[in-house]
């Protein structure tokens, strides 16, 4: 069969295109922007990509067309799909027909740390040697690519709340029925989707309406929104972590990277590995959890940890140039950037700088919707500095006061960095996009300065 994915460069639809090409299909796709690491995943895979929207693309017309949430009508090849009467459906409608059914879904759904806490998981079952299959909105380091397809009855899956299709407009996770099922924690997001918390509660007790009676919900305990999720209803069995819950963690180490895990008080495993901050140990616990549900005991579930690797763009490295380390961070909500300064500042020696600097890119916050809870995430940083470009839509200089330095410029937000940064300063940027390629722009800058002059 002959599939055409629109949308292919997203993490999402270019994890269901290599799950196609897996399956053994000709797959194809297209975008608006072609761009690594994804395009160069594709291409490796043998899907050809092709750049924009020209109906062209559709011919010869393929068996079916699979279209991202991000294309609405009006794209010239929705429209040519519509008009020409071809057969489409959703990335998760065909994900759960082709890849999820009879299989054992394990599913991580919540705000924040659904993509971490889901390459846990799936590392915890590979360990494990379950082999899972799984889609993943990043990339697991240990295992280089966001998704996998394999002849093991688990998958694994990041169950996200955002909607499926410009012609469906319930949650994708909807689709995706799983077995075991954590929920990590519950905020207030995609504005662009959703008019009020009561809508996102909405979808998330349709998605515990999937769950059977047999399976499990590992739910984080003492977070307003889920206890409303549950009180709309509930018929599998839960285990509650953190908070009051029957499970905890216990940090042995500030930053995180040793902890003990207690059902109860009682001691149940030690965990020691590369991650840090308290809520990426609660991921741990909530993925042991799950594992645990699958059959892996927890003992083997804590070993695994140890060469977890982590997930490209939390937390990463990027490098280190005139005395100066830049690191990476997908955190785009004040909830997740204060807890991804609190992690970073857990790891440091007392006498660095911690200097953050973030761009609101998601929808959620060129809407402005954050404003009043953005400076006082940025608090834990020694200096902060803010990309809001002129169309961003409001003012955030006037929502952050004296909380960060705001640039409206690219340039000149490197020329600040460039004069503030001394060695010894750790330099943590936080954006849900590419943000202009500041990363290795900035560390081109501080790579001159050991430069002998003259030379």
């Amino acid at each position: 069969m002959h599939i055409h994915v629109l949308g292919v460069c997203g993490t999402f639809m270019g994890g269901i295109a290599l799950l196609a090409r897996a399956a053994g299909h000709q797959v194809t796709g297209s975008d608006a922007h072609t761009y690594p690491p994804m395009s160069d995943l594709l291409a490796r895979e043998g899907v050809t990509v092709h750049e924009g929207y020209d109906p062209a693309q559709l011919n010869p017309v393929p068996d079916l067309v699979l279209i991202g949430n991000a294309l609405s009508r009006g794209n010239p090849c929705v429209e040519a799909v519509l008009d020409r009467q071809m057969p489409y459906d959703s990335g998760p409608a065909w994900l759960s027909r082709e890849i999820l059914q009879s299989r054992w879904v394990l599913a991580v759904a919540g705000t924040h740390g659904k993509t971490t806490t889901t390459s846990i998981l799936t590392w915890i079952l590979q360990e494990a040697g379950l082999d899972p299959g799984f889609l993943i909105g990043g990339e697991a380091r240990n295992f280089g690519v966001s998704a996998r397809l394999t002849d093991s009855p688990f998958f694994v899956i990041e169950a996200d709340e955002y909607d499926t299709a410009f012609f469906d407009k319930r949650s994708k996770f909807v689709h995706y029925h799983p077995r075991s099922l954590i929920l990590n924690n519950l905020e207030y997001d995609h504005a662009d989707i959703f008019p009020d918390m009561e809508a996102i509660i909405t979808q998330f007790h349709h998605l515990l309406r999937t769950v059977p009676g047999a399976g499990a919900i590992i739910v984080k305990d003492g977070v307003p929104a889920l206890k409303r999720v549950l009180e709309r209803g509930c018929w599998t069995p839960l285990q509650r972590f953190a908070g009051t819950g029957e499970w905890q963690v216990r940090l042995d180490a500030v930053d995180g990277s040793r902890f003990t895990v207690l059902e109860q008080g009682v001691e149940r495993g030690q965990v020691g590995w590369e991650m840090a901050g308290s809520f990426n140990a609660e991921n741990a616990l909530a993925a042991l959890l799950a594992a645990r549900h699958a059959g892996v005991p927890l003992a083997v579930g804590c070993a695994a940890l140890r060469s977890f690797q982590g997930v490209r763009r939390r937390l990463e490295l990027r490098g280190r140039a005139g005395g100066v380390a830049v690191y990476d961070d997908f955190a785009h909500h004040p909830t997740a950037i204060a807890a991804t300064i609190t992690a970073l500042r857990g790891r440091m020696e007392g006498t660095e700088r911690l200097i953050a600097v973030l761009e609101p890119r998601s929808n959620t916050m060129k809407m402005g919707v954050h404003r009043q809870t953005l400076g006082p995430s940025l608090q834990g940083a020694d200096r902060a500095f803010v990309y809001a470009p002129a169309d961003l839509g409001w003012d955030v200089a006037a929502a952050l006061d004296s909380a960060a330095q705001v640039y409206v410029d690219m340039d000149a937000l490197l020329r600040a960095l460039d004069a503030e940064l001394r060695p010894g300063d750790d330099v943590l940027i936080m954006s849900n996009g590419a943000f202009g390629g500041i990363h290795g722009r900035l560390l081109e800058r501080l790579a001159r300065r050991d430069v002998p002059a003259g030379s």
